[in-house]
């Protein structure tokens, strides 16, 4: 038996499997809820140039701009907090009843920017209220990865790989819904509509997506590994007390994982901003990106089960490390719809290489009684440290600097800590 069928105590997993019905079922109702916090997001950072003028108005476009960014990044700063209480509620009451209440948070999130007046209609009120809800969308979507993930996997333990990695793959739908919304509008409506109406349609379609996920998570049934131990009293202590190594090892892996993926939502703004590109194109290569990621990631995930999660992680890396600087140098060079595409495309291939058995690796460095508030902290700590403040320090380092390669160097630095870490999880944790 290998040690990625063994849970931490040294006992094997129960061999239940569900039904396929029930199976697709568990996919959707886990997956939406993470769905609609990266549609949200993503949503939001695509439409970050037109926001900074509603709400964050100044004389300087680009202080507008890291405004709005800024307003991004603060909004993770809560999602620590939301992944201790949230996660904890997981832990004790079940993974069930925290899936429900992170999508009631985050649709109310959702909701508010949807329909928030802007800063020419009731002044620093606008971009207060935008602040709030995106504290709210952090604070729920702080819970929401650990408690999906571990309802994935504690049900379908002998193919943990594939089934977690549609928690990342439904990011790559959203990713196709953001990036589609963007291509479309920019298209269709002028540069006032946008301003003026436009930008809501995304919002106010993700308002769409939470009911069905709230109908779907109501009538799936707890079961699997949490049924079957004993619970906790506080999942926190337990957490800091025995398991301090898997948080710390599961920032590590997370950290390449993250700068790239907040690195390709910046890249509409990288494309228009800096390499004078239009924002369809920018939107246009973006939606290879994220197709690439939808489709790929659960083969990759599937593979994870069969050969392995840190080898495939770190033949990512190296292909990462020799790679990413030539790819921004071409960019860079030659500023086109087709070099943006294929720029994108190759680093989506990566990610997918990176990240599709990534959910099924941070699960199997803690035990079932504190897993979702293990899961989610970490995950929530490296997206709010290396991920929630790369728009805002890629516009920051490239005004500086002049320099159009910086995004490959943050993500060459994140590249080595990955390695490192994988390296040190192979040794500590005998997970291949």
């Amino acid at each position: 038996m290998s040690d990625s069928e063994l849970t931490l105590d040294g006992a094997p997993h129960a061999q239940h499997q569900p039904s396929d019905k029930k199976l697709y079922k568990l996919i959707i109702a886990s997956s939406i809820g993470n769905a609609l916090e990266w549609f949200d997001l993503i949503a939001y950072a695509f439409f970050a140039a037109t926001i900074s003028k509603l709400f964050f108005p100044t004389d300087d476009p680009t202080l507008s701009l890291m405004l709005a960014m800024f307003t991004f990044a603060m909004s993770y700063l809560i999602r620590p907090i939301g992944a201790l209480v949230i996660g904890s509620y997981a832990d004790k009451a079940g993974r069930k009843s925290a899936m429900l209440l992170t999508i009631w948070l985050m649709m109310a999130g959702t909701f508010l920017i949807a329909v928030m007046p802007t800063y020419d209609s009731i002044g620093l009120w606008a971009p207060c209220g935008i602040l709030l809800a995106r504290l709210l969308q952090g604070f729920s979507a702080g819970g929401e990865f650990g408690s999906a993930t571990a309802m994935l996997v504690e049900q379908y333990p002998q193919r943990k790989g594939f089934i977690s990695s549609f928690m990342f793959a439904s990011q790559g739908v959203s990713g196709l819904l953001g990036a589609g919304f963007g291509l479309v509008l920019t298209a269709l409506l002028t540069t006032q509509q946008l301003e003026d109406w436009g930008w809501r349609i995304p919002f106010f379609f993700g308002l769409l997506i939470g009911p069905v996920g709230l109908y779907i998570r109501r009538h799936i049934e707890e079961a699997g590994e949490f049924t079957e131990k004993e619970h906790v009293k506080v999942p926190v202590a337990e957490l800091f007390k025995t398991h301090k190594r898997g948080i710390v090892y599961n920032i590590g892996a997370m950290m390449l994982s993250t700068s790239v993926t907040y690195s390709i939502i910046f890249m509409p703004t990288y494309a228009t901003k800096f390499l004078g590109l239009s924002g369809s194109i920018g939107y246009g290569g973006t939606l290879i990106s994220y197709a690439v990621l939808t489709v790929l990631t659960p083969f990759i995930g599937n593979l994870s089960d069969r050969i392995g999660r840190t080898r495939l992680m770190m033949i990512a890396t190296g292909l990462f490390f020799v790679s990413v600087y030539p790819a921004f140098v071409f960019l860079s060079g030659n500023a086109t719809l087709m070099a943006l595409a294929t720029v994108l495309f190759w680093l989506s291939i990566l990610k997918s290489l990176y990240f599709g058995g990534l959910p099924a690796l941070m699960s199997e460095m803690f035990p079932t009684q504190v897993r979702a508030t293990g899961m989610a902290l970490s995950y929530n700590i490296a997206t709010t440290v290396f991920g929630s403040f790369t728009p805002a320090l890629l516009v920051w380092s490239i005004s500086a600097s002049g320099d159009l390669l910086a995004p490959s160097y943050y993500m060459l630095f994140t590249c080595c800590v990955s390695a490192i870490t994988l390296l040190a999880i192979r040794k500590h944790f005998r997970i291949r």
